[in-house]
Order: C-alpha cells, then structure tokens, then sequence
C-alpha cells in the first residue's frame, strides 16, 4: 500500500502481554502529528481469550476523547475515514501472548548458531535456547530439551554452500528424533526454516519434511565472510502471521481488520530505528527496560543488531540483576548508608509484588541503582554479540595467535554513537528528566558528543510497521511526538589527573546566547539548553584527550536542546568511583546536585 497523499487519518495498535495501547495520527495541516492516545487490558488469555476485545476497547477510548467515531455497528474498525468518522490507514503490532518464541540451531555455536541468532532476534523473536553441535550436550540432552521447550517455530543453519553436510543433517535428525510440537494450534506441524548449506537441503527435507512444516530458504552465510539474514528474517515474519497470529485467540478476525502485516513488537521498534538511522544518516541505540527482559537495538554503520538480555529486568527479574551485578556494584551508586538485610528485602518485595512502584525517595533511589547495572550489563552482552563475523580468515599478529578469545570486534563504537534513545518504566516514568538522562548516561558511558532521548509514550512499535507503509509520516512523528529530546551528553575520553582541565568548550545558539567553560577531570556540569533551541558547539580537547576528532583535536558541531540541556561528563571513560565510601558519597552527592537530580532531601540521608 503506498498512496501516502491520501491519508489523513491512521489509528495504530500494539497489543502487549498485558495492556493493548491505541494512537491516532492525523495529517494536522501540513504535517502528520499523533493527537490522542487510549488503552486498555489485553484479551488474549481466559476468559476473553479475543485480542479484538481489548483492540476495540483501547480504539473506543480514543474515539471517545478525539469525537471520531473509529468502531462501526458491525464490530469492525471503520476504514476508509469519511468527514468525522473512520480512518484511512489501520495497522497494529503484537507480542501478546508471550510474543514469538523461537529456538535456533547451528553446527558451529560462535559462528552458523550466533548468524541464526542475529536473524532470529532480528525478525523480533524471543531466543529460548541456541542448540549448536559443540555445545556440549549430549544428543538425548538436546532432544530433551526441544521437546520441553514447545518454541513456535526452529531457524536450522549450517555450513556454507559448497562445504559438508554432515553436521547440519544430525541437526535435522536431532531435530526429527525430538518430534517437537508448536505451542499453539496443536493439530499443526511446528515450522522449521532451513538456512543452511544449499547442498543439504535436499537432505534435510528428506529427514524432516513428513515430521515438521519445512521450508528452505537461502543460506545465512553461504560464505564464511558474509551474512544474508533477509530471507531467513522474511520468512520468519510470515511463518510468525502464517502459524503464531493464526492459532492465538481473536488474531484471525484482528488480521482482516488491518492494512498491513502484524508485525511482532520487537522487530517494529527495531524498524523504525532503522529507518530513522539510515534517513538521518547516524548511528544509534535504542534501549527498552522491562519487569523481565531488557532489549537492546542498535544501527552501526547501517547495521542492525537487536539483543534480548533475559532475567535483567526491574521486577520478575529483578533479583537476578542483583545476583549478577553483586552487591557492591548496585551499593556503588547509593549515597547513603543501607543496611544489607533491608536492601535484600526490598530486592525480594519488588519480585513477588512487581507492579509496586517507589513510595519514598530512598526507594526511588535504590531502584534506579539497580536499573544501571540491569542497562550496564544488558549492553556489554549487546555490544558481545554485536560484532564482526567469527570465522573470518584475517590477518593475525604474534600477539593474537596465543589470544583464545572467540574473536569478532564489537560494531558498537560508542564514539561513533550519535543519538541514545530510553524507554521502558523506569526510564520514562523517572519524576525528573534528569534523572533519566543520568541513567543512560551512568549505566552506556556514551563518548564524545551524544545526543539523548526518550520515547514519550511507547510510541515506536506503532511508528514501525507505519514506516512500512508510510515513511514519510512515520519519520515525521517520531521526530515531533515520539521522542522527548534530554539532550546532549558530551563526554571527553583520555588519562588525566583528578581535577586537571579536559577541555575549553563554548557555544552560541541562534538567538546570540553566549555560553563557555572548562571542564575537569572528575566534574559532572549541566547547563541550560532549551528544546526548541540549536547550538553552535566548539570544544577544544587538552593533548591526550579526545572528543571524537582525535586526541587533542578540536571538534565543532550543532548542538541540539532538551529538557535537561548540555550535560558536560569529566569523570572519565570507564567511569571508576572511589572505594573509599566516604570520597564515593562525596562524588556522587557532587554530581546529583550538579545535574538537579534529587530534592535536597536526598543530601541529608
């Protein structure tokens, strides 16, 4: 569909695993604005078990505060829109019911297995486990676990074409020995997509083809030094519409209703920051916390990668964060003194009672020191899997030859990081911005000049599958509605001493205000910078120090505003705080204050 000069009126929806969220876009002169907003509990489980249900509920919350009749007499989503009443364009997204459920399988974990993974991810897949023919399983082990799992549909890759077929028909065969069965629809076959060695498929199909839905696709690295995700990443969209949306309760009447594709959550959000990435030309991170998972987008350099960090979220997770980040590491980012026990407590109420939220500021607080170790460690294992392909033949020095690392540098240079985007309860719900924009700026460490945002409110499932249909208003709404703009963070990289000066910086906005300083070593700055308005920024790095230019080498660039302004970070890259808990409470009270973070009650605890 691409008649874009005849819309004016879109209504999108996302039906999440809990609350179905409705929005209206409309063509508002001459520019696409969202303009009113609804949602309500998703129906997909008993007793309802109809998705449309809570569809129409959050649809006719929005009727009713924008006066546009949307729902018709038949039950239906009116289209096309006629004076008040229907709209041009309806599309939505889902991960109700526990969204699509994948498991991969791959002959060599760091290199065939990981490509699968990249492509399941990608598609918007929730990994439930990588089986790889060096994993160190037994067969009757990984049989096993198959069968317990019940995933919605299997990725098969392996070797590259031309090479063996061994490897990848005993994956097959592990694969026909399990006799898996899907989740949902339990008189269907469970869908198997075969992306491996073109030279096995014809194998693999006489192994498979009677016990699973087969379907071949070409090769995800028909050479060790490429990958060709797309067509695996296609076909698992259309597996997902085809047998998930298909079986689940109520999705066969929501996919007569809409324009285009229903497209599982994840890979819309995913979309659209692809989308913006390759408009703006700009690298960038998206970041959305939940109670259980942390999902972590990225484009570098045109690329994308999406990872899921399971058991790293703020409330049905949030003991794991705590058990994989240790104590000291959450402490570090208190100022105030906490008793272990009372904090262990708070850790486990927050578990059984996850819809809880801060009542006092300690509590705020604490739950945001947890939330920058969950982002902290959900990046590093991002930035793990988001790399160059293992495998690849490249020139090696002495050096790397005794280095037993699985290899692969990582595509995320967070120099080369434009804009930063935040979302997710803990993120967007922060009572001051500020302390949103210290949290990504503590928990990514962004370097040299980064600009800030977070989404407003969960808008970017909808904008992506509108930006298959509808760039231009896609693209147009996320830049005006969807993100708030926190800012830029500027962040000079190098050794210095405690104190000693990193830069001279200055800049002037369009309307001749003048600002200009010096940062130090250790100092954390925050100054006005209104969101309408745009800086001409010029920093001139001391010799050693970076600012993204090279060291010592001065940078100039437009600024653009937010809520927060311009956040000048001179603590240094890793940021390291004292042990000394004395010296580390001074730092960070130092710091809070700097950024207007807290109420002053904060320095009294």
């Amino acid at each position: 569909m691409n008649n874009e000069p005849t819309v004016k009126v879109i209504l999108a929806t996302d039906c999440g695993s809990t609350t179905t969220k409705a929005i209206l876009i409309e063509k508002v002169g001459q520019e696409y604005r969202q303009t009113y907003r609804g949602e309500a509990p998703t129906t997909v489980e008993a007793p309802f078990e109809d998705v449309t249900m809570g569809v129409l509920n959050a649809v006719q919350e929005v009727a009713e505060i924008s006066g546009r009749r949307l729902v018709g007499d038949d039950g239906r989503i009116m289209t096309p829109a006629r004076g008040k009443e229907g709209c041009d364009l309806y599309i939505s997204t889902s991960s109700a019911g526990g969204g699509l459920q994948m498991m991969v399988a791959g002959v060599v974990r760091s290199m065939t297995a990981e490509s699968a993974e990249r492509a399941a991810l990608g598609a918007g897949s929730i990994v439930m486990d990588v089986i790889a023919c060096n994993d160190k399983r037994l067969p009757h082990e990984q049989i096993e676990r198959i069968r317990q799992l019940r995933p919605d549909m299997i990725l098969v890759s392996g070797g590259v074409d031309g090479g063996t077929t061994k490897h990848v028909v005993e994956l097959a065969e592990l694969i026909a020995a399990a006799s898996p069965k899907p989740r949902l629809g339990s008189g269907f076959h469970l869908p198997v997509i075969y992306a491996g060695n073109a030279q096995a498929a014809d194998e693999v199909a006489t192994v498979l083809a009677d016990k699973t839905d087969l379907n071949v696709v070409p090769n995800l690295r028909p050479v060790l030094e490429r990958e060709n995700l797309g067509p695996a990443r296609e076909k698992i969209h259309d597996m997902f519409l085809e047998h998930v949306m298909q079986q689940a309760p109520g999705y066969k009447k929501l996919m007569s209703w809409v324009n285009a594709d229903i497209m599982p959550t994840p890979e819309a959000v995913g979309r659209i920051l692809r989308t913006i990435a390759e408009k703006e030309g700009i690298n960038a991170v998206c970041v959305d916390i939940g109670g259980a998972t942390t999902d972590i987008f990225s484009v570098f350099g045109g690329e994308f990668n999406r990872t899921v960090s399971a058991n790293l979220g703020m409330s049905y997770s949030i003991s794991n964060v705590f058990t994989e980040a240790g104590l000291p590491n959450v402490l570090r980012w208190v100022p105030f003194p906490m008793d272990e026990r009372d904090l262990r407590n708070r850790v486990k109420n927050k578990m059984i009672r996850p819809t809880t939220i801060p009542s006092s500021l300690e509590e705020l607080v604490f739950e945001q020191a947890i939330a920058r170790e969950a982002l902290r460690l959900a990046f590093e294992q991002h930035k793990a899997f988001a790399s160059r392909l293992k495998g690849v033949q490249q020139q090696r020095t002495i050096g790397d030859t005794f280095d037993q690392g699985a290899g692969g540098e990582s595509l995320v240079n967070l120099m080369d990081l434009d804009l930063l985007v935040a979302s997710g309860g803990v993120l967007s719900h922060a009572p001051r911005m500020a302390q949103t924009a210290l949290l990504l700026i503590d928990s990514f460490l962004p370097e040299g000049v980064t600009a800030l945002a977070k989404d407003s409110i969960f808008m970017m499932p909808h904008l992506g599958v509108l930006s298959q249909v509808h760039p231009a208003a896609a693209t147009e709404v996320f830049e005006k509605d969807c993100l708030i703009y926190l800012g830029t963070c500027v962040a000079p990289v190098g050794k210095a001493k405690e104190g000693s000066r990193l830069l001279h910086w200055r800049f002037e906005t369009e309307t001749g205000r003048v600002e200009e300083g010096e940062l130090h070593q250790g100092e954390l700055a925050r100054v006005p910078l209104a969101l309408q308005e745009r800086a001409h920024f010029s920093g001139h790095p001391e010799k050693g120090i970076d600012l993204g230019r090279g060291k010592g080498t001065k940078v100039e660039t437009v600024l653009k505003g937010g809520e927060v302004g311009l956040v000048l970070d001179g603590r240094g890259r890793p940021l390291v705080l004292p042990a000394d808990q004395g010296r580390r409470v001074e730092c960070l009270h130092r710091w809070l204050k700097a950024m207007d973070a807290y109420d002053a009650r904060l320095y009294t605890l």
